[in-house]
């Protein structure tokens, strides 16, 4: 009889267990607020409470996605603008209830580094360093420029920089040039990118103010990532492209937008690229022309570095004019913010 009623009682609670989520109650009363800090630093707390949740789950407008248990969250906004915030609350059994927020956020940029290009003579050794050499060192596209660090290709002077490509013959090459680079002086994750500039006339001419991924010493190109803030090739004037490079998408099958400006030869224009965990977009003089969608699966989420160089020809430069003697990029000034 005792183990008879014990088989009985515990029958009678596995059956009782078995069947609570079955009847677990949904969640209800779903209270959801959200505080925007006043700062201008993104940062927002949202505050979700419900009966009978266990978990919250948060869609926050922009592509991310947080859980919480406790329904509270901080989270930084990257780049200002205008969210329609979701939270989902759930019980242990999966049963939901949502309710959505629209918030309004400013995100106060604030100067990481720049070189404004102030005093005459070479470029700042603290901030840059230079390619030298041609495309078979082991990086370009088969352009035909020798890139120096000769005064007569890179100098600074009246408040701006010029990288000035030249019709010579020097060390085997029928061109030659300058490409800057930060590498080893300065790197940074995400931000904002602003260069001042007014491009090279000619056909045949390729100025890029673009970034590559610092990795690429140890996993090569393009598994590190290249983003062009802006490319221009002088048989297209004033075609500006914003391209991204990735495995897969790269070289002629990379991913990009352009836009037709005026008078990118005669006159400074403001280049433009914002970056974060969820977009890359591009801008010229304030105008977005461009945006990526960017995720954890791509190459844009760790360090990049910034690079600045005239080329000539190439695979995206193309047939070079007979008659080219001599051009420049003229940059006024480079900025990241975050």
């Amino acid at each position: 009889m005792r183990f008879l009623f014990y088989l009985i009682a515990f029958l009678f609670f596995s059956c009782k267990k078995e069947s609570a989520g079955v009847n677990e109650l949904p969640p209800s009363d779903l209270v959801f607020t959200a505080e925007v800090s006043t700062d201008n630093s993104g940062n927002v707390t949202f505050r979700a409470s419900a009966k009978n949740a266990t978990t919250y789950e948060f869609d926050l407008g922009n592509g991310v996605f947080k859980i919480e248990s406790t329904g509270v969250l901080v989270y930084k906004y990257p780049a200002s603008g205008n969210y329609e915030v979701r939270v989902f609350a759930k019980n242990s059994s999966g049963q939901m209830i949502s309710k959505t927020l629209q918030i309004s956020v400013n995100v106060g940029l604030s100067l990481l580094w720049s070189d404004e290009f102030n005093n005459a003579g070479a470029p700042d050794p603290a901030k840059w360093n230079y390619d030298i050499g041609t495309g078979s060192s082991g990086w370009g596209n088969n352009e035909s420029q020798y890139y120096t660090s000769r005064s007569e290709n890179v100098t600074v002077s009246n408040g701006t920089i010029k990288i000035i490509a030249r019709k010579e013959s020097y060390s085997g090459s029928s061109y030659t040039s300058a490409r800057l680079i930060t590498r080893d002086k300065f790197v940074f994750k995400y931000g904002r990118v602003e260069a001042r500039a007014k491009l090279p006339a000619g056909i045949g001419t390729w100025p890029a103010i673009w970034m590559l991924g610092f990795n690429i010493g140890t996993v090569g190109w393009p598994a590190c990532g290249e983003i062009d803030i802006m490319e221009h090739v002088g048989s297209q004037l004033n075609k500006i492209y914003g391209t991204v490079h990735y495995p897969g998408f790269s070289g002629g099958n990379a991913v990009g937008g352009t836009t037709i400006i005026s008078n990118a030869t005669t006159e400074f224009h403001i280049y433009a690229m914002e970056w974060s965990e969820t977009a890359i977009r591009f801008f010229v003089d304030g105008t977005l022309y461009f945006t990526f969608a960017n995720n954890t699966s791509i190459p844009f989420n760790h360090n990049f570095f910034l690079l600045m160089n005239v080329a000539m020809g190439g695979n995206f430069g193309g047939t070079i004019d007979p008659a080219f003697s001599q051009a420049q990029m003229e940059v006024d000034y480079i900025r990241v913010y975050q």
